[in-house]
C-alpha cells in the first residue's frame, strides 16, 4: 500500500492524450463517405489567384499590316513607243496560296455540348490578322507561327497548339481577308484597283474586268504592260482581243499592270519606277515596325521578370497572403500546409506533401479534418483508412483555410507513453525510499 502511495506521488500528472470527442452543440464527428465529402465541399472558397505577372500573355500590337508607312508613292500615267515587241510573262504556278504579314484568318470552334441540354452549341468565330512577326494571338493558346504556310500546314500547326495547351482541338480555319499580296492595274482603265491575291487564281482578264474595263478613244494604240520582277512584259491591245489564250496570263502577286495609250516610254517607266519604289517603302516600313515590336515586346518582357521576382521575394520574407491549413497529432512533421494558388487541395495533398503519418504510432481509423462553422460550431470530418481503399476518400476531401487535420495515436502508443512517462519517476520513488 505504501508504495502504491509513493508510485501516485512520484508521477505527478498523468499522461494526457489528445483526442477528438463529439460534445453536442459544439463538435459533431462525421464519418468520411462520398455523401459527406459532397457536403464539405460545399463550403465556398476561392483559391488565392496566381498573380498577373505570371499568367500575361505579351500580345503584339493590334492592326493590319505594317505601321508607320507614310504617305505612298502615286503613280503616274505612262504611254508606250509605237513599235512594240510582243513579250508575254511566263505561266508560273506558284502553288497554294501561303499566308503573310497582314493576311486575316478566320478560326471557327465549338465549344463543347451540354449533355444535360438538347440544343446544339453555336460555332464561336473570331478573325486573327497576322503580325509583322508573322504570327497570331490566341486566348489560351498563345502566339502561333502562320508565316509562309498554306492553310492546309498551318491547321496542322494550330492543332499542335491547341493539343499543347491541352484545348480541344476541333476547330475550322479559313482565310477571312488577303492583305499580303495584290496586282495594281493602272492607266487607262475606268478605275485604278489594286487587287487582293487570293485562293483563286487571277488572271489578266479578270484583272481588266475588276477595273471597270479599258477606257480609250475609239482608234487609239492601246497596249497592255505587265511588270514583274523587274521584267517588263507587253502585249498590243489588239493582239490580247484576237487571241484568248493571252485572256489567261496569270498574274502573281507585285505584279503592276498599266493600259497605255499615249506611247510614250519614259512616262511609262516612271511609273514602274513608283512601283519599285512603293515596295521598297512597304519592306522598309515592315522592317521597321518590326525592329520596334521587338523592342516593345523585350520591354514588356523585362517588366514581367521584374514583377515575378519581386513576387517570389516577396514569397520567400512571407509577406504574401496566403490561406494554410494546420496538421497535428501523428503526423511525420507537424506544422503548417500552404494552400496553392489557382486550384484547391485535398486531404490527401496535404498529408502526403508532408510526409503523410506512419502506422506504427498514428491510429489509421481517426484522421480527421477539422472545420469551424458558424456560432463556434466544429465538424470533424473522420476518414476511417483501416481499409487502404478508403484513401481514395482523402483525393477527393477539398481543404479549406484554417481546417486542422488531427491524427490520433494508437491505444498502444497512449499506454506506451505513459509507461515512458511513469518509469522515470518510479526509478526516482525507489531510489528515495532505498534511501530513507
Amino acid at each position: 500500500m505504501l508504495i502504491a502511495v509513493v508510485v501516485l506521488q512520484g508521477c505527478g500528472a498523468a499522461y494526457v492524450s489528445p483526442k477528438v470527442q463529439a460534445d453536442d452543440g459544439i463538435v459533431t464527428v462525421v464519418p468520411l463517405t462520398a455523401q459527406a465529402i459532397a457536403t464539405a465541399n460545399q463550403s465556398p472558397y476561392s483559391p488565392r489567384a496566381i498573380p498577373a505577372a505570371f499568367t500575361q500573355q505579351i500580345a503584339a500590337h493590334d492592326g493590319n499590316g505594317a505601321r508607320g508607312i507614310g504617305v505612298l508613292p502615286v503613280l503616274g500615267d505612262a504611254p508606250q513607243p509605237r513599235q512594240l515587241a510582243t513579250r508575254i510573262p511566263p505561266q508560273v504556278d506558284p502553288g497554294p496560296y501561303k499566308i503573310d504579314v497582314g493576311d486575316i484568318v478566320r478560326l471557327t470552334t465549338q465549344p463543347e455540348t451540354n449533355r444535360d441540354t438538347s440544343s446544339a452549341p453555336h460555332d464561336v468565330r473570331a478573325t486573327y490578322t497576322v503580325q509583322d512577326d508573322g504570327m497570331i494571338s490566341i486566348p489560351s493558346v498563345g502566339r502561333v507561327m502562320l508565316l509562309d504556310l498554306t492553310l492546309a500546314q498551318a491547321e496542322s500547326r494550330l492543332f499542335e497548339s491547341f493539343v499543347s495547351a491541352r484545348i480541344d482541338p476541333t476547330f475550322s480555319l479559313e482565310m477571312a481577308e488577303f492583305h499580303a499580296r495584290s496586282v495594281v492595274i493602272g492607266g487607262a482603265v475606268a478605275v485604278p484597283v489594286s487587287i487582293p491575291i487570293t485562293l483563286t487564281p487571277l488572271y489578266l482578264d479578270e484583272a481588266i474586268s475588276r477595273s471597270g474595263g479599258i477606257a480609250a478613244s475609239e482608234g487609239a494604240e492601246v497596249s497592255i504592260r505587265i511588270y514583274r520582277d523587274g521584267s517588263l512584259y507587253q502585249l498590243l491591245l489588239s493582239e490580247y482581243l484576237t487571241m484568248p489564250e493571252f485572256h489567261k496570263i496569270r498574274l502573281l502577286g507585285g505584279d503592276s499592270v498599266y493600259i497605255d495609250t499615249a506611247f510614250s516610254l519614259d512616262q511609262a517607266h516612271r511609273y514602274f519606277e513608283q512601283q519599285i519604289l512603293l515596295a521598297q517603302t512597304r519592306h522598309q516600313a515592315q522592317a521597321q515596325a518590326l525592329a520596334a515590336l521587338t523592342a516593345e515586346l523585350n520591354q514588356r518582357r523585362a517588366t514581367l521578370a521584374v514583377r515575378r521576382t519581386n513576387f517570389q521575394d516577396q514569397l520567400a520574407l512571407d509577406a504574401v497572403a496566403r490561406d494554410y491549413v494546420y496538421l497535428t497529432g501523428e503526423v511525420f512533421a507537424p506544422g503548417r500546409f500552404t494552400l496553392p494558388f489557382g486550384r484547391e487541395a485535398t486531404l490527401a495533398d496535404a498529408l502526403f506533401s508532408e510526409g503523410g503519418f506512419t502506422s506504427q504510432t498514428a491510429n489509421p481509423a481517426q484522421i480527421y479534418v477539422l472545420r469551424a462553422g458558424e456560432g463556434g460550431a466544429v465538424t470533424a470530418w473522420q476518414l476511417d483508412a483501416r481499409n487502404v481503399a478508403n484513401l481514395v476518400l482523402a483525393t477527393q476531401m477539398n481543404l479549406r483555410p484554417n481546417d486542422i487535420i488531427f491524427i490520433a495515436e494508437q491505444p498502444v502508443t497512449r499506454w506506451h507513453r505513459v509507461v515512458q512517462q511513469m518509469v522515470p519517476s518510479l526509478i526516482t520513488s525507489g531510489a528515495a525510499l532505498a534511501a530513507n
